[in-house]
């Protein structure tokens, strides 16, 4: 993370899950008065890996959304206060091609038995390869990987049978994919483009940022970043911002 000054920035641009709101959770009233006072001074926008619609009804509140990292971008209308769509992109998938790859990742990584499918298609082109099926128990799923140690360790290898996605270590038992090179700095980037900013204007708030976390691409580069780790953490660091 590169350091900078606040007094530059002119957009805060956030993740959703584990750094707005819980898991697919709706808004906390202190992370909500967060906003409101951080929407007094910055433009506020969310980038985020799930749908703008899914993103929008889980979080309830009127702000700009990036989703499917940036296959999808919706502005928030005021005068029908609702998300007005301004791109959404769908990418064909050769869905046979990716079930063998799979299927051999599978094999050679020891995932052999698995509940419902093996892999989850989604309209836009992403792709979900649940280790544990798309059917899994929440309870295995959450028992599975806590660490992300078991994901980390054949990430590489995931990445290399993919190559042609940007593959993140998704959920609590996952790869999350997206076309290439459809990432959250990639997405960003182009927001700066198209809204005239320079990275040193945007700072990005997020929790998954380690090897692997969807969030890492923007972190490793030179936008300004504020990693958080615990949700409920985030008036506190946003509070420098406020002042």
């Amino acid at each position: 993370m590169i350091k900078f000054d606040p007094s530059e920035i002119k957009t805060v641009a956030m993740d959703l899950d584990g750094t707005l709101t819980q898991h697919k959770s709706p808004l906390i009233p202190s992370n909500r008065a967060a906003l409101d006072k951080l929407g007094e001074k910055y433009k506020l926008l969310i980038v985020g890996a799930g749908q703008v619609g899914r993103i929008y009804k889980q979080l309830d509140y009127p702000i700009d959304i990036i989703g499917n990292y940036g296959l999808q971008y919706a502005v928030y209308d005021k005068s029908t206060a609702s998300q007005r769509v301004l791109r959404d992109l769908a990418f064909p998938c050769d869905r046979t091609g990716v079930l063998k790859r799979a299927d051999m990742l599978r094999k050679e990584l020891g995932f052999t038995s698995f509940y419902g499918d093996s892999v989850q298609f989604h309209p836009s082109g992403c792709l979900t390869f649940p280790l544990l099926g798309t059917d899994a128990p929440l309870s295995e799923k959450l028992a599975f990987d806590p660490d992300r140690s078991k994901r980390r360790a054949v990430y590489k290898r995931v990445c290399e049978v993919f190559c042609e996605y940007r593959v993140f270590v998704g959920g609590s038992s996952s790869f999350d994919m997206a076309p290439s090179p459809h990432d959250k700095f990639n997405a960003l980037d182009l927001y700066c483009r198209e809204n005239g900013y320079a990275h040193k204007e945007v700072v990005f708030i997020g929790d998954d940022y380690g090897p692997g976390g969807n969030d890492e691409s923007v972190f490793v580069s030179d936008f300004p970043c504020l990693g958080i780790d615990d949700y409920r953490d985030f008036p506190e660091l946003v509070a420098p911002l406020i002042l």
